[in-house]
């Protein structure tokens, strides 16, 4: 799963996700890519079980990137413990998504195949998304 190898805080403040993306809006690397429609925070499990369903549907061929890192942590409060006590242990990663960021890239796959594996990924996902395509692809 994606982490940080080293950070300068374990804790860090929830804070907000608002407003839509000013970058990753478009497509870098590949032909087809998986874009955010709404704001979540996405789990580093989340986006592995979207990479694992898309490298398996095209069967290993073609390329994939990962456009979106998590590298905020957050904490949880063990089961059945009172209120207080301070804040609870670094749990897992999340990344902030905004609207409009492309979470998936792809690309040396038939577009039929690219589109249903980008379904597929998109299941896994805690948010609604979109297939893009580049334009020239189609001429």
């Amino acid at each position: 799963m994606l982490q940080p190898k080293k950070v300068k805080y374990r804790k860090i403040q929830k804070g907000r996700v608002r407003g839509a993306d000013s970058r990753g809006l478009d497509l870098a690397f590949g032909d087809f890519g998986l874009k955010s429609t709404e704001t979540a925070r996405v789990d580093a499990r989340a986006l592995e079980a979207a990479r694992i369903a898309l490298t398996r549907h095209i069967k290993r061929g073609g390329r994939v990137w990962i456009r979106v890192f998590p590298d905020k942590p957050f904490t949880k409060k063990p089961a059945e413990t009172r209120m207080g006590k301070g804040k609870g242990s670094p749990e897992g990663w999340v990344a902030c998504v905004r609207p409009g960021r492309i979470l998936f890239e792809m690309e040396g796959v038939e577009a039929a195949v690219a589109r249903e594996a980008m379904r597929l990924a998109s299941h896994k996902l805690p948010i609604k998304t979109i297939v893009v395509e580049r334009e020239a692809h189609g001429a």
